[in-house]
C-alpha cells in the first residue's frame, strides 16, 4: 500500500490501482522507481511513516481517492467549479473519468460562473472611471489636472463637484425644455425668441466649458476620444455652433441674408439648420453619465443583444408573413386597403406589437381569422424575451447599486 498525506489526511492505495492510470501524479508516484522523481512529485515525504505529503484540500481528494478506487469520479453540486478543476488538474485526473449526466451539469455550472464573473467585471468596469487620480502624479500639471479632474469626474469627492455634477443634469433638462417650447406656437414671437436664444446660449457655455475640462483632466487624448460619454458631449455642443457658421455665413450680403431668412423654411440651408438644431436631443443622453437606471438600461442591452436581435428577426418574419397572408385574402375586396403586400406591412407591424391603430382593418372572415392569428402570436412573441430583459434589467440595476454604494 501506498501511504499518501493530504493536508493531515491519512490516506491508503495499492500500487497495482494506482498503476492502472500512469498518467496521473499518484500513477507516476507508484511506478517510478527513482526516489529523486518521486520527491518531485509531491511536497513532503516522511521517512519514519513512509508518507508522501501533498498540502492540497483533503475534502477534494476524496473524490480522487474514489475514482482509484472504481474508476468513476464523482462529481458534487456543491462544489466550487473552478476549486475542482484546479483540483483535478494538479492529480492528473481528467474530467472525462465523470458521469455523463454528471458532466453536463457540472460543465453548464462552469459556464454559468464564468459567465457571472464576466459580467461582474464588466458592471465594475462600468462604475470605474477612465481615468485614475494616480495617473496624474508627476505629469505636467499634475496637481491642477487632478483637481478639475475630481470636479468633473468624481462628484463625491467634494460639495462643489456634487454642485457641478447637478447642474450638468439641470442644463440637461433646461437644454431640452427649451428647445420643447421653441417649437410651440405662442414662443415664436420677437421677444421668446430671444429668451430662447440667451438660454441656449448660457447653456452651450456651460456644455463648452464642462467639455473643456474634461479634455484638459485627460491623461489620454486618444483614450478620450474614444469615451463614448466624451462624444455625447461633443454631440450636445456641436449643433450651436454649427448653427452660429451656418447663420454667419455671408453677413457682407445683407440683402441675401434678409432673402435667406425669407426662403428659410424650404431652401437646403433652412433644412440643415432645423437637422441640427434637431441634434440638440441628443443632450439627454447625457443624463445616462449620472443615472444608474440608463446605465443598467445601456449595459442590459449590450448583454442582451442576442436575445433582441432574435426578437427583431421574430418581428421581420411574422409581418412578412402575416402580410402575405392578409394580401391574398383581402387584395380582391373592393376599396381594401390591401392592395400589395408592403401595403400590408404597417397592418401586420401594429397588429404584432398588440398596438392595433385601427386605420386599416380587414373586411373578410379569412381576413380577421388572419388578424386574430397575427396578434396571438405578437403577444406570445412579446411576452417571451420580455421577463428575461426585465429580470436582467432589475439584476444590473441592483448590482450597479451595490457597487455605487460600496465605492
Amino acid at each position: 500500500l501506498l501511504n499518501i498525506n493530504v493536508g493531515g489526511k491519512l490516506f491508503q492505495i495499492a500500487y497495482k490501482v494506482l498503476a492502472q492510470y500512469p498518467i496521473t501524479r499518484l500513477g507516476k508516484l507508484a511506478i517510478y522507481t527513482d526516489p529523486v522523481k518521486r520527491l518531485q512529485l509531491c511536497d513532503d515525504y516522511l521517512v519514519q511513516k513512509n508518507e508522501y505529503f501533498f498540502d492540497r484540500d483533503p475534502s477534494i481528494f476524496h473524490y480522487i481517492f474514489h475514482f482509484y478506487r472504481s474508476g468513476v469520479l464523482w462529481v458534487m453540486d456543491e462544489m466550487c467549479p473552478s476549486n475542482f478543476v484546479e483540483e483535478i488538474e494538479y492529480w492528473g485526473v481528467h474530467l472525462k473519468y465523470s458521469q455523463r449526466c454528471c458532466r453536463i451539469l457540472f460543465e453548464e455550472k462552469r459556464d454559468e460562473l464564468s459567465e457571472y464573473l464576466k459580467i461582474e467585471k464588466e458592471l465594475e468596469a462600468e462604475l470605474e472611471p477612465m481615468e485614475s487620480g494616480t495617473q496624474f502624479d508627476g505629469k505636467f500639471l499634475g496637481r491642477f489636472r487632478k483637481m478639475v479632474w475630481n470636479l468633473i469626474e468624481n462628484p463625491y469627492s467634494s460639495v462643489p463637484a456634487k454642485i457641478i455634477a447637478v447642474m450638468s443634469s439641470f442644463f440637461v433638462l433646461i437644454s431640452i425644455v427649451g428647445m420643447t417650447l421653441s417649437t410651440v406656437e405662442e414662443m415664436k414671437n420677437k421677444t421668446a425668441k430671444m429668451w430662447m436664444e440667451q438660454m441656449e446660449m448660457i447653456c452651450a457655455i456651460f456644455f463648452t466649458s464642462e467639455y473643456l475640462m474634461r479634455l484638459i483632466s485627460s491623461s489620454s487624448f486618444k483614450n478620450f476620444l474614444r469615451a463614448a460619454f466624451n462624444a455625447i458631449d461633443l454631440v450636445a455642443i456641436l449643433p450651436f455652433y454649427i448653427q452660429i457658421l451656418f447663420e454667419n455665413l455671408d453677413d457682407g450680403d445683407m440683402q441675401y441674408h434678409e432673402e435667406l431668412h425669407k426662403v428659410e423654411n424650404v431652401s437646403k440651408l433652412g433644412k440643415v439648420l432645423k437637422l441640427i438644431k434637431l441634434m440638440r436631443i441628443f443632450r439627454i443622453l447625457k443624463l445616462a453619465r449620472h443615472s444608474t437606471g440608463l446605465r443598467a438600461f445601456s449595459f442590459t442591452m449590450r448583454q442582451c443583444y442576442q436575445q433582441v436581435c432574435c426578437l427583431l428577426l421574430f418581428i421581420a418574419m411574422g409581418v412578412f408573413t402575416f402580410s402575405a397572408l392578409i394580401h391574398s385574402v383581402e387584395h380582391d375586396v373592393p376599396g381594401t386597403d390591401f392592395t400589395s403586400i408592403p401595403c400590408a406591412w404597417w397592418w401586420a407591424a401594429v397588429s404584432l406589437s398588440t398596438v392595433g391603430y385601427g386605420d386599416t382593418v380587414p373586411d373578410t372572415i379569412l381576413g380577421r381569422m388572419v388578424a386574430f392569428v397575427c396578434i396571438s402570436f405578437g403577444i406570445i412573441l412579446n411576452g417571451m424575451p420580455i421577463s428575461i430583459l426585465y429580470n436582467k434589467f432589475s439584476d444590473y440595476y441592483a448590482k450597479l447599486k451595490a457597487h455605487e454604494m460600496s465605492q
